[in-house]
């Protein structure tokens, strides 16, 4: 349900859920679907919109009949957005701190299936710790948008492949794992010990599309070019574990992080490669700007549930 509250900073009257309606149509960048989530009907989510633009004096959002897509003006605006909700659950966090217990919400965000070693124990640990504290989590994040999502406010925490681009996002390695080959049960060397990865030189594989911005992505062909091939991609897909059932179901092979292993689909299979290996290094990520004593907190605990790991 929309607040109606009214920052007026100078001339400018802006009501907060204005801008928790901008925020929704900025995410979802589709006017149905965000009148859907704040339960509102279209028409008077797109009033609020023409209301915040003409306050502003400025086009947030290009509208067509098939698409809508922030403007340059609204990318600009979209992190002060979230900004301001921020501040206002630190206000909450603040006034609630003088009780002594550390309460509030902590957006984290993660990719899937990558995570299994890592996000659970975390998570686990800040609901027995921290009873109070809320989880707000996002799966399907690769690691180029969990970075934007940090800078931008949309993130507090979030599990990241490394390296990432220069930012000024912190990261804490806490997993490494080296690549293994995620084949069909009826493959030919799904009976090996091991493999080598130029023995797949010819099979079709399963990835990350290149766009998604995955650190997975990127290994998979690196690897396989320090192999002599560069792999011949038969299927994309942004979920870890669906391309582990899309492997179950003969459509190719993957490369994977080791950890994977056990949570293999029926009728496929992990296996390990030989020679040099190629690691994935998984990492927690944030803002050191981030005032949140929430999030400083569960930073804080993942040092103790989640070490970094041994080179």
């Amino acid at each position: 349900m929309l607040q109606r509250k009214t920052l007026q900073p100078g001339r400018c009257t802006v009501e907060i859920r204005w801008l928790e309606a901008f925020i929704a149509v900025a995410e979802e960048l589709h006017f149905g679907r965000a009148a859907a989530r704040l339960r509102l009907a279209q028409s008077p989510l797109s009033q609020t919109i023409r209301k915040l633009e003409k306050e502003l004096d400025a086009t947030l959002f290009d509208r067509s009949t098939r698409s809508v897509a922030l403007t340059p003006a609204g990318q600009a605006f979209l992190p002060h957005a979230h900004r301001v909700f921020e501040e206002l659950e630190l206000a909450q966090q603040a006034t609630r701190a003088t009780s002594g217990v550390v309460y509030g919400t902590v957006a984290i965000g993660f990719s899937g299936a990558l995570n299994h070693l890592t996000l659970p124990p975390l998570t686990r640990a800040v609901r027995q710790r921290y009873p109070n504290i809320s989880l707000s989590l996002t799966g399907r994040v690769m690691t180029r948008g969990g970075v934007e999502q940090l800078e931008q406010g949309g993130l507090d925490i979030a599990f990241v492949g490394l390296p990432i681009d220069p930012s000024p996002v912190r990261t804490r390695r806490v997993g490494r794992e080296p690549l293994g080959a995620a084949l069909p049960i009826d493959h030919p060397l799904a009976g090996e010990a091991a493999i080598d990865l130029a023995d797949l030189a010819e099979d079709g594989f399963i990835t990350i599309p290149a766009a998604a911005g995955s650190s997975l992505q990127e290994l998979t062909t690196q690897a396989c070019v320090k192999a002599g091939f560069r792999p011949r991609v038969v299927q994309e897909i942004t979920d870890p574990y669906m391309i582990l059932t899309l492997v179950s179901a003969g459509v190719g092979v993957a490369l994977m992080p080791a950890g994977i292993s056990g949570i293999m689909p029926s009728a496929s299979v992990f296996v390990p490669l030989r020679g040099e290996q190629t690691h994935m290094e998984h990492a927690l990520a944030w803002l050191d700007d981030n005032p949140s004593p929430v999030t400083r907190a569960v930073l804080e605990l993942a040092e103790e549930v989640l070490p970094r790991p041994a080179d």
